[in-house]
Formats: C-alpha cells, structure tokens, sequence
C-alpha cells in the first residue's frame, strides 16, 4: 500500500511522545505534547524537536533560552492530550491538564512532577526545515525518578513511556528485547 509522501512518519513509528515545558518572560508556564524529537548529540549533548513557528513553545524557548522535555508515562496520556489544546497565549496548559509544575534545577522553565523523567536543555540553534523549526538544545540536566531505574538503565516495563503513531494513536512501550548477535 503507498503512503502519501508527507504521511511517511507514521510507518516511522512508534516515536517518543514528551511533553516540553517552557515558561514566557513573565514567567507564565506553557507545556505541549511533540512527537519529532531525538538525540543528535552525545558529546557535547544535544537533542532537537520540531515546532511549527506559531507553537507558544517555541516562542517561550526563545524568549528565555530554554525548555524542558518530561517523559510521559501511559498514566498521563490524556492529560497530555489536553496539553495539545490551543489555549490561548498565557493559559498555563500545565494547570489546564491538572498537573503539577516543578522546579528545574538548572533552566527556567519548569519540570512536570507526574511524569517519569526530565530533561533540560538551553537553546542551542534553530532551523528553518519546511513547515517547522528544528530547535536544538544542549542538555545540561538529565533525571530520572529511582523507581524507573534499575542497575543505571531506564526500566521501560515499569515506566510504559508513550510512544505516537500519529493523531490520538499511541503505544505504550512496555517490553525490551535484545539483538542475539555477537
């Protein structure tokens, strides 16, 4: 069956669904949900998601100079989906979605507490890429709770992140497997 060129990343698929924090220059919390993010940096640590221009979020990330990624687990996925409402500018999605802002250590914006682990990052760059903007942080905290670590690696099973397929399909990863290979 052939997929329309601009509906390819749904068979690119499952990707990490997050929510990104981020806060406005009058400190006003903002959070929405984004499927096209990854690493593309050990050293120095880098990661990028793409945000359409009109999104808050990345109006806040570069009115301040950072953001946040939560990693949401599957007990969090309608509130995530009332992240994805267009509230209006200064509505905190956050308190919207009856989540719990906390504290970051390092950026401005503020963390998520319910979800499972945090990542934050300051602005690196931007790029124009079509009909987004791929924006690259440099992570300069990364947490997890203790519960969803075992032995220093990420425990899936127990965290069931939400991973997008596309519009409200989602999967909750559950289960690790192991190439056999040398």
């Amino acid at each position: 069956m052939e997929i329309t060129p601009s509906g390819f990343y749904e068979i690119l698929s499952p990707r990490c669904a997050v929510l990104i924090s981020t806060v406005d220059r009058k400190g006003k919390a903002n959070a929405a949900p984004f499927s096209f993010v990854t690493p593309v940096s050990s050293n120095p640590p880098l990661l990028l998601f793409a945000a359409t221009p009109a999104r808050h979020t990345l109006a806040n990330a570069r009115e301040t100079g950072d953001f946040v990624l939560n990693i949401v687990p599957e007990a969090l996925l309608d509130k995530l989906w009332v992240c994805s409402k267009a509230f209006p500018k200064g509505v905190s999605e956050i308190e919207e979605a009856g989540l719990t802002e906390r504290k970051s250590k390092q950026v401005k914006s503020p963390s998520i507490e319910e979800c499972v682990g945090w990542i934050e990052c300051q602005l690196e760059f931007e790029k124009e890429a079509g009909d987004h903007i791929l924006v690259v942080g440099k992570v300069v905290h990364a947490e997890c709770k203790d519960e969803f670590m075992e032995q220093g690696k990420f425990d899936v099973s127990r965290a069931k992140p939400v991973m997008h397929i596309r519009g409200k399909r989602f999967v909750a990863a559950e289960r690790v497997i192991q190439a056999r290979g040398d």
